[in-house]
């Protein structure tokens, strides 16, 4: 039989199936229906429960690769623990010294002295040193001093570099310098009309007058803190009280406008 014939064959015993009967069907029938049934649980097997496995693997793989890249960086920070731990001691060292220089609230009236003799020593004349409004921040609290001086320029310079020397922290800020004779014409009284004298105008024309914003740091103590948390509770405590009363107020106000 030629394999046309076969084919032939083949093609006449699936026309005429018996759905029926299906054990009278011929054997390579039977055998390419269990073949297509086969193919059909396959296919739909990978559908529905390999393909949402291989997802789940390929999440799997990723974060593997994540783990084992934090193990590694974890096993590297181990390796440089004690490093580690030494650079924080000499932070923690160099932290500590920095605090030691804040100075506390006994200690800024010798911090005024060591500014006005080390503006003294420079050949400056103080004509006002005023403590302004302290500002508070996380840990310390600063506190501003306004200074007014007069002197030569050079003398400027080494007043600076002297407040730069001190032990404690001391910044400056906000410079302003304009000749002493202009500073002494917004000062005059305005019916003054007497004229310097020679000497005094050639003076005045080297001298210069400079305001200055100093600000020091102190500790922020435990005091602080509870005054900062009191005024807290007594800011919230004065909003819930006021909440009561407005709402009694808009009240009172809808009762007389419905009369």
């Amino acid at each position: 039989m030629s394999l046309q014939e076969k084919f032939e064959k083949l093609q006449n015993d699936f026309t005429n199936l018996d759905p029926e009967n299906i054990g009278a069907w011929p054997l390579p029938v039977k055998v390419a229906c269990w073949l297509l049934a086969m193919a059909a649980v396959v296919v739909l097997s990978y559908q529905f429960v390999l393909k949402d496995q291989q997802a789940k693997l390929a999440t799997e793989a990723q974060k593997e690769v994540s783990l084992r890249s934090e193990f590694e960086q974890k096993v590297q920070d181990a390796a440089n623990l004690d490093a580690y731990r030494a650079q924080m001691k000499e932070m923690g060292d160099s932290f500590s010294a920095l605090i030691l220089q804040l100075p506390k609230d006994t200690e800024v009236p010798g911090l005024l002295d060591d500014i006005s003799n080390n503006g003294q020593q420079s050949g400056l004349n103080f004509e006002a040193i005023d403590l302004q409004q302290e500002k508070k921040a996380d840990f310390y609290v600063e506190l501003p001093i306004s200074i007014k001086v007069k002197g030569g320029y050079h003398d400027f310079g080494a007043f600076v570099s002297g407040v730069a020397g001190l032990p404690r922290i001391v910044t400056l800020h906000d410079f302003v310098i304009i000749p002493a004779a202009d500073d002494n014409k917004k000062t005059a009284p305005s019916g003054d009309k007497e004229k310097p004298a020679k000497d005094d105008q050639a003076r005045n024309s080297e001298e210069l007058a400079m305001v200055i914003m100093a600000k020091t740091y102190r500790y922020k103590s435990a005091e602080d803190t509870e005054k900062d948390a009191a005024k807290e509770s007594a800011k919230a405590n004065s909003k819930d009280k006021k909440q009561p009363d407005k709402k009694a107020a808009d009240s009172k106000k809808g009762k007389e406008g419905g009369k």
